[in-house]
C-alpha cells in the first residue's frame, strides 16, 4: 500500500498516513531535508524536485517499479513570494508557476497510471486562492489554477473510483513562513484578521489532509477545504 508525499516544507512530516501495513514515501530537493524527515517517519526518501517534469516522470516510474501501485498522493510541494504585479519578474513569475502550477499538475499526470481504483489524492492549496492578497498575484493564480485542475480531476478520475481534493490552510507556522521573513507588525495583522487570532499549526491542516487522504472520506471528492481561522469569511 504505497503512500507518495511530494513536499518542498515541514508540512510534509506532519500530513504523511502512517496505515498498519503502508509503506510511505516521501520526496523532497534538498538530500539532508529529505534524510531527516524520512529518518523521522521511517518512510523512504527519495529526491525530487517538483519543478522539473523529467525528475517527475523518472520518480512516479521508480517509485511504481520498486513499490508497486499507489494507493495515497500527496501534492504539496510549492513556493511563495512576494511583489506587486507591476513589479514581477519573468523569471519570479516562472519559478512560481513551474513549481506550484505546472509541476503539481504533471506530477498528478504522471503518477496517474500507477494509481490503484480507490485511490486518493490531496493537493496542498491555499486561501490565497480566494481573498486577492496584495502583493501575492503569482502565488495566488498559483493555487486557483490547481484548484480548477483539482476538480476537473475528480470528474476524470471518478470512473476509477479515485478521489480528488484539495485543503486551502491560511497562513501556517513552517519554514516556508519562516523563509518570507515578515516585519512583527505585518505579521500582527495579518493574525489579528482572523476570527480566531491565530496562525494555524502544521499539525491541524495535517490532520484534515490524513482524513481526506483515509477511507473515512470515501464519498469525498472534487472539494476544496478551507482550513484558516474563518480568514475568508
Amino acid at each position: 500500500m504505497p503512500q507518495v508525499a511530494t513536499a518542498e516544507s515541514g508540512m510534509q512530516r506532519q500530513s504523511c498516513l502512517e496505515k498498519k501495513g503502508a509503506q510511505v514515501i516521501i520526496t523532497r530537493r534538498r538530500k539532508e531535508a529529505i534524510e531527516k524527515a524520512a529518518l523521522e517517519l521511517d518512510a523512504i526518501g527519495m529526491i525530487a524536485d517538483q519543478s522539473n517534469l523529467k525528475v517527475i516522470s523518472n520518480l512516479a516510474s521508480a517509485v511504481h517499479k520498486q513499490f508497486g501501485r499507489i494507493d495515497i498522493l500527496l501534492i504539496n510541494a510549492g513556493i511563495t513570494s512576494v511583489a506587486s504585479i507591476e513589479s514581477t519578474t519573468e523569471i519570479l513569475f516562472d519559478q512560481v508557476m513551474h513549481v506550484n502550477f505546472k509541476g503539481a499538475f504533471f506530477t498528478l499526470s504522471m503518477f496517474i497510471p500507477f494509481l490503484n481504483d480507490g485511490a486518493s489524492v490531496v493537493f496542498l492549496s491555499s486561501t490565497s486562492a480566494r481573498i486577492s492578497p496584495p502583493n501575492a498575484s503569482v502565488y495566488a493564480a498559483s493555487k486557483a489554477a490547481l484548484n480548477a485542475v483539482m476538480k476537473i480531476a475528480a470528474i476524470e478520475l471518478a470512473s476509477k473510483k479515485i478521489r480528488v481534493n484539495a485543503v486551502s490552510p491560511g497562513p501556517i507556522a513552517t519554514e516556508i513562513m519562516d523563509k518570507l521573513g515578515l516585519h512583527k507588525n505585518l505579521e500582527n495583522q495579518m493574525v489579528n484578521s482572523r476570527p480566531l487570532m491565530r496562525f494555524s499549526k502544521p499539525l491541524e491542516v495535517a490532520n484534515l489532509i490524513s482524513y481526506l487522504l483515509s477511507d473515512q472520506a470515501l464519498f469525498i471528492t472534487g472539494s476544496e477545504f478551507l482550513i484558516d481561522g474563518g480568514q475568508s469569511i
